[in-house]
């Protein structure tokens, strides 16, 4: 029978590093151009803890031009995360086989001089099991404010963000600096430092790009049936967070519209229950894993 695990400590580097990567992901995409259509798979097989996830993404955003370089984004994206866990565990698992979170991203994007723009973002979210009708704890709120400094008809075009981000599900409520750098360095090379990415980009004529990446993910949860472990404390949500090395290939189908594959290894995972206060209570998966992402995405 697997031990319970006594932490009762939260590991806030890792997970605050994994719920930025919403976040900042939200806010990269909708400061550059947006995409309009993405879909996309990923998967993680069975690894050493009997664990296996995988995940549908659905995304759409709408942008509206409202005064000269200004613009309005409207979006939504949908996550469904399906959850196996093959050991045997010391409680009942059926609530924790599937979990959808759902952002609907409301953005303002305001050019205030040739290079700069500033974007804030407000992100209501539903992260929930879905096994009950709704609860408070399904619900959450996500901000995100920052500025971008962008140089595109250059020799050397360059993207520069610096901001803050606020999740409010994170255990340490405290708004999170972004930092984000992608320098066009060389005719077909390109490099990113930042979270919840850094890599490089090999620019192979138009149609083909290869990237490395070195990503956080993950995900929060809200559990509409508290599980009870033997110790008699309750778990109210689960998380994961992971870092994971990739490699990758992206191919222009037309303008604007791309294919795209992902394969690499975690560095790190955690994925555990959590109590009330979003303590670790117990770990359901700490062992490496490989992954695997693939999609399709139309931006304007």
């Amino acid at each position: 029978m697997p031990i319970i695990s006594k932490r009762i400590k939260v590991n806030s580097r890792k997970f605050i590093a994994c719920t930025v990567f919403f976040l900042i992901g939200s806010f990269l995409g909708l400061s550059q151009t947006p995409d309009v259509v993405r879909a996309e798979y990923m998967m993680m097989p069975k690894n050493g803890s009997d664990a296996e996830l995988s995940r549908m993404k659905l995304l759409v955003n709408v942008p509206i031009t409202i005064k000269d370089s200004n613009n309005l984004v409207l979006g939504a994206e949908y996550n469904r995360l399906a959850y196996h866990l093959k050991k045997e565990l010391p409680f009942s698992s059926a609530g924790l086989k599937q979990f959808h979170i759902v952002d609907l991203n409301l953005a303002y994007v305001w050019k205030f001089n040739p290079n700069w723009r500033f974007i804030g973002v407000v992100t209501p979210r539903l992260s929930s099991t879905l096994t009950n009708p709704l609860e408070n704890g399904d619900f959450s709120v996500n901000s995100t404010i920052g500025f971008l400094k962008e140089k595109k008809k250059v020799s050397k075009p360059s993207i520069l963000v610096l901001g803050l981000a606020y999740n409010s599900t994170v255990a340490l409520r405290i708004p999170i600096p972004i930092f984000y750098y992608e320098q066009r360095f060389h005719r077909n090379w390109s490099f990113v430092v930042g979270i919840p990415k850094t890599g490089m980009k090999y620019h192979l004529k138009e149609r083909h790009q290869f990237q490395t990446e070195f990503i956080f993910d993950g995900y929060y949860v809200n559990l509409q049936n508290n599980i009870v472990l033997p110790n008699t404390i309750s778990a109210s949500s689960v998380s994961s967070s992971a870092a994971l090395v990739t490699v990758g290939y992206q191919f222009k189908l037309a303008s604007s519209t791309f294919l795209y594959a992902y394969a690499g290894h975690t560095v790190f995972q955690d994925g555990v229950l959590r109590d009330e206060d979003r303590n670790d209570i117990f770990t359901l998966n700490d062992n490496p894993s490989f992954y695997f992402r693939t999609g399709f995405r139309i931006g304007l």
